[in-house]
């Protein structure tokens, strides 16, 4: 990466950083350009990444930048292995142990703004949902689940968000009580925003759009079609690792049930709406984070 989109003398080398933004976006890039320049180890922050199965889709780190600086939390999980948030933060906690030298200091860096939140502002002990429940939850369309929540659980979702939908559902089913209730029970959280520095990346949306496919195109020459081969024989549509963006579309473009074409529109288009998604999250959850406007050309040094 030839340009960095924040000073290096903006960021305190001894505090622990967080890097957040929309997929394509650069996040890597500049984790890693700060981990070189001013020490630290880089840990995962994006849910899908933390599947083995679909690196190239995922966008996982290549194998010349793991060599460079200690990463952690990548594909560390079975395809098909459940995850929480919970559960990402309880591995993510040793690492905030103080003090952050130059050769620990974490560097978080994701799309999942679901890891942030919880990460700075806390998380709510919810107990588990057992497996009947969430298959019920499976079979029940989008509009019911809507339609059973309390009102103001509701206010608060993306209610076409289903995988939040779902989850506020569940939570209501399991314990009987609304997820808002829980989450005002929230305890104090593992990192305080003020003890970091806290980086939003917000692009232009057209310069984000063209970077969306300008990433397709290098995925599909980096391999993906033989990402897809491997994974055919183990394809579970409702595997967690299976949620990857384009999964779906490279197994079906591998059995001939779509065209190149196809397959690339499709992509492209839901790349673009996670990435809203993402935007939308830094403008509604992250106001007390450091906004950077892309694309920036301050020089790396």
């Amino acid at each position: 990466m030839g340009k960095l989109m924040i000073e290096l003398s903006q960021i305190d080398p001894e505090k622990p950083v967080l890097i957040y933004g929309p997929t394509a976006s650069g996040k890597s890039g500049l984790a890693l350009a700060i981990a070189q320049h001013q020490g630290g180890v880089i840990i995962n922050g994006d849910a899908l990444q933390t599947y083995q199965g679909w690196p190239i889709l995922t966008a996982q780190p290549p194998s010349a930048d793991l060599a460079r600086v200690p990463h952690h939390l990548y594909a560390h999980l079975a395809i098909d292995e459940q995850y929480s948030v919970g559960d990402w933060l309880r591995d993510v906690a040793p690492f905030l142990t103080r003090p952050h030298r130059n050769k620990t200091r974490p560097i978080i860096v994701g799309g999942t703004g679901l890891y942030f939140t919880a990460l700075t502002e806390g998380l709510a002990e919810i107990p588990p949902t057992p497996a009947h429940i969430r298959a019920k939850a499976n079979a029940i369309v989008l509009l019911d689940l809507v339609s059973a929540l309390d009102n103001a659980t509701a206010s608060v979702l993306d209610l076409n968000n289903r995988a939040r939908v779902q989850r506020a559902w569940e939570v209501q089913e399991t314990t009987g009580r609304s997820i808002r209730d829980w989450q005002n029970e929230t305890p104090p959280p593992l990192l305080k925003l003020n003890d970091c520095t806290a980086l939003a990346l917000m692009p232009n949306v057209d310069w984000l759009n063209s970077r969306i496919e300008k990433r397709y195109n290098m995925m599909m020459d980096a391999g993906a079609m033989f990402e897809a081969k491997a994974m055919v024989q183990h394809w579970d549509p409702a595997a967690p690792s299976s949620k990857a963006i384009g999964a779906a579309e490279m197994i079906q473009l591998l059995g001939g049930e779509i065209t190149a074409e196809t397959a690339r529109r499709l992509v492209i288009n839901a790349t673009r709406q996670y990435a809203k998604r993402q935007r939308t999250w830094i403008r509604s959850r992250m106001k007390r984070w450091q906004v950077i406007a892309l694309p920036n050309m301050n020089d790396i040094m």
